[in-house]
């Protein structure tokens, strides 16, 4: 027989419970509804290229709550880059600080791509019950529509961050937006002779962004994230992130320009 304390408790959790459903309820999704997540690595050369780029913001978070308001079963995964503002202030300590280290120059630029999250995850805050995710290993479940996250540590890019969050919430497809439409064999800046991917495999994308991670390397991907993705099968879709017409056909599985890695 349960003491009168064990059935007040028995009552609260309970109640916690079926309030925690109605919360999910609420958020537009139910207990026994299917999940397909979405990850969008989006570079921070997009979000503030010289400041906030607000008209680029207004029409990604349309197409952003369009994506998800449409089909309940979706969820998307949105980790921001650092971009210009994290080159800035690792330019600023290269020129003020004696030597600094990697990790100093990583960290700056951590905090710059944290900055630029933290704006995310306000404007998405109706969708958003995480706070901004900065160690995508320390999140449990994914309670919300929309998950926002930002740089974690150093030794590698957000990426990296975005193909770790995209294994651990078994989304299959990366996004990669940046203001490159496709990706190159050679830097075509100095190489005239590059020419544009549709398609390629990890191991030709290897070649391309070598195996060694530079704070602020401007790559089209960085080599540490590239590894992982190519060992977690994963795919990953590179495009420019601009264009709103091709981003909604990336998203809804239409035909779209850009270049496409994996899976081996």
């Amino acid at each position: 027989m349960y003491s009168p304390a064990c059935m007040f408790l028995q009552g609260l959790n309970e109640r916690a419970g079926s309030a925690a459903l109605a919360g999910r309820i609420r958020m537009g999704y139910s207990l026994a509804m299917t999940t397909n997540v979405m990850v969008i690595s989006l570079g921070g050369s997009l979000i503030a290229p010289k400041g906030v780029d607000t008209a680029f913001l207004k029409g990604f978070v349309r197409l952003a709550e369009e994506y998800i308001e449409s089909d309940q079963g979706r969820k998307l995964i949105i980790v921001c880059g650092g971009g210009t503002l994290a080159r800035d202030y690792q330019a600023a300590l290269k020129e003020l600080a004696l030597s600094p280290s990697s990790d100093d120059l990583d960290w700056v630029g951590i905090a710059a791509t944290r900055v630029n999250g933290e704006l995310l995850r306000r404007i998405f805050r109706r969708w958003c019950v995480e706070d901004l995710v900065t160690d995508p290993m320390a999140v449990p479940v994914f309670a919300g529509r929309i998950m926002v996250a930002a740089g974690w540590k150093p030794g590698f890019s957000t990426d990296n961050d975005a193909v770790v969050l995209a294994r651990r919430f078994s989304a299959d497809t990366v996004v990669n937006l940046s203001n490159v439409a496709r990706v190159y064999t050679d830097d075509p800046k100095v190489n005239p002779k590059a020419r544009p991917l549709d398609t390629a495999s990890w191991k030709e994308m290897f070649a391309i962004v070598g195996d060694t991670w530079t704070p602020g390397k401007n790559t089209p991907f960085d080599p540490v994230a590239a590894r992982t993705a190519a060992e977690a099968r994963i795919r990953v879709i590179f495009a420019e992130g601009r264009d709103m017409a091709n981003l909604r056909a990336i998203l809804w599985a239409g035909k779209f320009v850009g270049t496409t890695i994996g899976p081996d």
